[in-house]
């Protein structure tokens, strides 16, 4: 039987804890739905408690000795923990590398304007790929373009931090700036 994701994520909230007539030990450490701890007591007890309250006794610490278990609606423990799974995976949105190209002749109103947009694709996290690109003649002066590559960095310096020197790979020099913690 070949079963969908969500599927597989209800089974796995279910199967790790035992429920009910499932739990198979003589005496448990029981706690009420209201939180207070009444102690060890017997498992049919227990179980007697949960049938009286109208809810689940479910293990919820089974490496402990005796084991733990809890009084409370199991149908309502599985939805709010799948919710809280839910929650977690819309919350995160992956990081993209972003890439910003300059020349070693590129103005310094033109550089400003691209600081400022690295700077706000650094504070929602992504990572930015800065390239210099050198057209002809200009790779003979590799130094105006590291020098570019520099101001460049030391105008985010308080937002980032680059992950290695500039590097000269064929007909460009890059560097990659990772957002500060």
């Amino acid at each position: 039987m070949v079963r969908s994701g969500s599927e597989n994520r209800r089974a796995r909230i279910g199967k790790s804890l035992r429920v009910n007539e499932q739990i198979r030990v003589s005496n448990v450490r029981l706690i009420t739905d209201k939180g207070e701890q009444v102690g060890v007591v017997p498992i049919q007890e227990a179980l007697a408690m949960a049938r009286q309250a109208d809810l689940d006794l479910v293990e919820v610490d089974p490496a402990s000795e005796p084991p733990v278990c809890r009084i409370m609606d199991f149908g309502r423990f599985k939805y709010k923990q799948r919710k809280k799974i839910q929650q977690s995976r819309t919350k995160t949105h992956p990081r993209q590398m972003k890439e910003i190209r300059l020349h070693p002749k590129t103005d310094a109103h033109d550089i400003s304007y691209r600081v400022e947009h690295a700077r706000e694709f650094l504070s929602q996290g992504h990572r930015v790929q800065v390239n210099v690109f050198f057209k002809g003649r200009e790779l003979a002066h590799v130094d105006l373009g590291r020098a570019v590559l520099m101001k460049f960095v030391d105008a985010l310096a308080d937002v980032s931090k680059p992950e290695r020197p500039p590097k000269l790979e064929g007909r460009k020099m890059g560097v990659l700036l990772v957002p500060k913690t």
